[in-house]
């Protein structure tokens, strides 16, 4: 299986760059996994979007969309579950 190249969106960046390095960790930990499996268990499809996707890392939702045919998971957002969705 190939492997695939994620792409952070600036915002994502500065959500990710804003978080506390304990957290931090664990979120890119789940981000480079998306990397091997962009959809991994327990993550879920957005309602209302055909390739968006949430995966939970605690208190914080990675949204992403997967673009399996040039293999790409682009990071869109990285937020706190009360604002994720907003």
């Amino acid at each position: 299986m190939q492997q695939y190249a994620v792409s952070f969106r600036r915002s994502a960046d500065k959500d990710l760059r804003r978080l506390d390095a304990t957290v931090q960790r664990r979120v890119l930990r789940a981000i480079n996994g998306l990397a091997r499996n962009p959809r991994p268990e327990g993550c879920r499809k957005l309602v209302g979007s055909d390739n968006a996707f949430r995966v939970r890392v605690g208190n914080y939702r990675v949204i992403y969309t997967v673009e399996d045919a040039i293999f790409v998971v682009a990071i869109e957002s990285i937020r706190h579950r009360r604002e994720a969705y907003r």
